[in-house]
């Protein structure tokens, strides 16, 4: 129901100009044709706010992937300033100035916080790479 909302707030013009619209057809049009008219309006409406609800998932799924993509640019250039910290519970955290890194060893999936954002990513080459270079720095 957030789209409702969403679509409300940036899309109010579209609905006032319906309504302005309905009102014409209602005051000059005076038979069936008028409520089919009404009623195809109205289905315009409901189909492009249904249509607005795709365009928000869209852009939430590009904005996920533009967060991953800044949060492996970061990995490549702090990689040579990563912390490893073994946990208690077997996990291990590493951390550099704006990325951390937690996981489990032999798990396929990490949780990366980037940005005060958490996601989990799939363990890549360069995130592989990472937890590599931050042992090595912990053990010099």
């Amino acid at each position: 129901m957030d789209f409702i909302t969403s679509f409300l707030q940036e899309r109010w013009y579209i609905i006032l100009l319906v309504i302005v619209i309905l009102f014409v057809v209602v005051r000059i049009v005076k038979t069936v044709i008028k409520w089919v008219i009404v009623l195809a309006i109205l289905a315009g409406l409901y189909f492009y706010g249904a249509s607005y609800k795709d365009q928000l998932l869209n852009i939430g799924a590009t904005v996920t992937t533009e967060v991953k993509n800044q949060a492996i640019k970061v990995v490549s250039n702090e990689m040579k300033d990563a912390q490893y910290k073994q946990n208690a519970d077997g996990s291990y955290t590493v951390t550099t100035k704006s990325l951390k890194v937690d996981g489990k060893p032999g798990a396929s999936e990490v949780t990366v916080t980037f940005m005060n954002q958490t996601f989990t990513m799939k363990l890549d080459d360069i995130l592989k790479a990472l937890i590599e270079q931050a042992k090595t720095n912990k053990a010099t």
